[in-house]
């Protein structure tokens, strides 16, 4: 008990100190333009990333850019380690080959953090209005030293806490931020129902709906279809007191968080282009504006697309089967091999398309409430996703450090299958 209150605190002071960073401004900054902007265009532009940066982008503080860097970075060493055999061949490696693949993790986020710092300082600089104090160069060096080294900073903080303290750091430090806009959309929402655009009952009626909304991603999160294993030598584990079968557990919505986060960084893409650029259209500028027609069939279709891609990299059939060929298991009624395969992807495209709906509805309902009907709402599906998932493994760590015992004890009574690729 005593070990687990020392992790819980060390890492609220880790947060703590991140949720102070966040108000410190870069160099020369012209802090109220800033704001500005973001109150204005800026805001729909930026809005995920500023969602996930718990507001430090649009105080342009050293962490604007939060731990994006890092997981785009680790989405993108998934990917290549799914495609080059030399990184596949690396993390087949047990512990030294997971170390080399996180310190090449580590030089691409440095990387990406560097080109995005640049990217920030000229998209403020070239803007109508100063963001900057002055036109001088030193801007641009202290801008880039600053970002990166907020980024550098969280990804040292990310990795402190999963070591020492409790949960998953990079997850919780994302978290944070997206929790810091919660009671300021709660103060929206009095401020509307004081000032008579919303009804006390509508009020009511909303929060009832959002606890409901919310159960229900809780429940989806929770959710797994569990395909059943079974050992040769069943006689002898009954004999010692185990079971003769256990289970392959598949989340309902094996993709996470990642396709809505793909998804909204492609459509970030046009508003930048025509925020920063010249020549476009009013036209074209309304297609690709948030809770547009276009924009929700982007999105969802978007969803889609990577909820597909994304399973294929992160489930690999033929090598799940093989290890249960390896293994001496199998699936009841279904030959063990290339037949095994076959049966797992026909379950994984059902639980993937089912999934990629399930997204597509937690993402687009917010995005229509806040575009068509004006309401408040500053963390998005995207958002909710994060919060529960970071939540319940965040309770799921500290049952485990409260019940060790009976952990333990459950595992030699049953045996449950792990998949991780």
């Amino acid at each position: 008990m005593g070990n687990l209150k020392n992790k819980i605190l060390f890492t609220i002071f880790i947060l703590l100190i991140y949720r102070f960073g966040t108000f410190i401004p870069i160099p020369g900054i012209n802090a109220e333009i800033v704001a500005n902007f973001f109150n204005d265009e800026g805001g729909n532009i930026f809005g995920m990333i500023n969602l996930f940066s718990g507001g430090a982008l649009e105080r342009m503080s050293i962490f604007s850019l939060n731990i994006m860097p890092y997981i785009t970075a680790s989405i993108v060493m998934q990917l290549m380690s799914s495609m080059s055999k030399t990184l596949a061949a690396l993390k087949k490696e047990g512990e030294y080959g997971q170390s080399k693949i996180n310190q090449y993790t580590r030089y691409l986020t440095i990387l990406l953090a560097f080109f995005q710092s640049l990217g920030i300082y000229y998209a403020l600089s070239n803007s109508s209005e100063a963001m900057f104090i002055s036109d001088s160069q030193i801007f641009l060096y202290t801008t880039v030293v600053s970002l990166v080294g907020g980024v550098v900073m969280l990804m040292w903080f990310g990795e402190r806490i999963t070591a020492n303290g409790i949960g998953n750091g990079i997850s919780l430090i994302i978290f944070v931020g997206i929790v810091s806009s919660i009671p300021s959309t709660f103060t929206q929402f009095i401020d509307l129902a004081k000032s008579g655009v919303y009804s006390p009952l509508f009020i009511i009626f909303f929060f009832l709906s959002f606890i409901l909304f919310v159960y229900f991603v809780v429940y989806v999160e929770k959710s797994h279809k569990r395909i059943k294993i079974h050992y040769p030598s069943s006689a002898m584990m009954r004999i010692n007191g185990m079971n003769d079968s256990s289970f392959l557990p598949l989340k309902l919505n094996i993709t996470g968080v990642i396709p809505p986060i793909f998804a909204s960084s492609i459509l970030m893409f046009p508003s930048i282009m025509t925020q920063f650029g010249d020549g476009y259209s009013d036209s074209f500028l309304a297609l690709f504006r948030r809770g547009a027609p276009l924009y929700l069939i982007l999105f969802a279709a978007l969803i889609l697309f990577f909820s597909f891609f994304y399973s294929s990299i992160i489930f690999n059939t033929k090598d799940v089967a093989q290890n249960l060929k390896k293994g001496n298991c199998f699936i009841f009624g279904i030959r063990p091999g290339e037949k095994t395969a076959q049966y797992l992807d026909k379950i994984i495209a059902r639980l993937t398309f089912g999934g990629g709906i399930y997204l597509i509805l937690i993402c687009l309902i917010p995005e229509i409430l806040m575009t068509e009907f004006s309401m408040p709402l500053h963390i998005g599906g995207t958002g909710i996703l994060i919060i529960v998932n970071v939540i319940l493994d965040l309770i799921a760590q500290i049952q485990s450090h409260l019940n060790p015992v009976q952990q333990g004890g459950a595992a030699t009574k049953r045996r449950r299958v792990r998949v991780r690729n």
